[in-house]
This record gives C-alpha cells, sequence and structure tokens, in this order.
C-alpha cells in the first residue's frame, strides 16, 4: 500500500507561509525599531544598542571617576552592553515568535545555526570560533 501525502497539513502550511510572507514588511519594520536598554548593578552605565546589537547610547554617571578603575568600569560597560543585547535578542525573539509559526520557524534556512546566531552575543560566537581554529 503506497503511502499517501497528508494534504491537509501541507495546505495548512503553505497558508502559514502566505500569511508570514505578506506580514513580512511589518515584521522587519518592527525589528528594526528594537532597541535593548540595560544598567549596570551599581546604576552608573546605561546601555542602549540597536536591534543587531551595536552600541547606540552609552551614559556613563560621573560618580565612576571619584574612585578611578579603568579596567573595573570597561568591564562594567562589557557587562552592561551584553545585557542590552540580550534585551535587544528577546525582544526580536517575541517579534518572531508572534509573528511565524513554529513549523516555519524550525524550517527557516540556517534552522538551529539562524536560531543560535539570533540568541548569542558576539563575545561567545568569538570565543568559540576561535577554539575551532
Amino acid at each position: 500500500m503506497e503511502e499517501r501525502p497528508n494534504f491537509g497539513a501541507l495546505t495548512a502550511m503553505i497558508g502559514d507561509l502566505k500569511k508570514a510572507w505578506s506580514g513580512m514588511d511589518d515584521v522587519q519594520r518592527r525589528m528594526l525599531r528594537v532597541t535593548g536598554t540595560a544598567w549596570s548593578d551599581d546604576r552608573t552605565v546605561k546601555a542602549v544598542v540597536g536591534p543587531r546589537g551595536h552600541l547606540l547610547e552609552l551614559d556613563i554617571d560621573p560618580r565612576v571617576f571619584r574612585n578611578p578603575n579603568s579596567r573595573a568600569l570597561a568591564a562594567t560597560i562589557v557587562a552592561t552592553v551584553r545585557l542590552a543585547v540580550e534585551d535587544a535578542a528577546e525582544q526580536s525573539r517575541e517579534i518572531l515568535d508572534g509573528s511565524l509559526a513554529p513549523d516555519l520557524r524550525r524550517m527557516a534556512p540556517g534552522g538551529a545555526q539562524l536560531e543560535k546566531l539570533l540568541h548569542s552575543h558576539d563575545a561567545d560566537v568569538r570565543l568559540k570560533g576561535d577554539d575551532d581554529e
């Protein structure tokens, strides 16, 4: 007996694909407006990043200069920017999750690699890539 394709599932998938495709302009506009914001634990550093994690704003409270420590300040800035990137990535994930059916997200070109890239910090990707060499 020959197995027949599940045409109902295929029709539903095509419908999901058409719906996702028709809303891509809106999804793109929403994703391009994403900004991630974070404060350091001591509230002396505020970072704002854009949708791709690029630093847009950096505010440093003048109190940090009372006890200057450039290494500590640099570490605080990096950690705060990282939190802002995570915030932007979470907002992007929410937009995509609300815009694409789960089966379409799994079928996206690059599959798991795309999900990993969207939700990984550049420092982690760079460090893992350095280990591969």
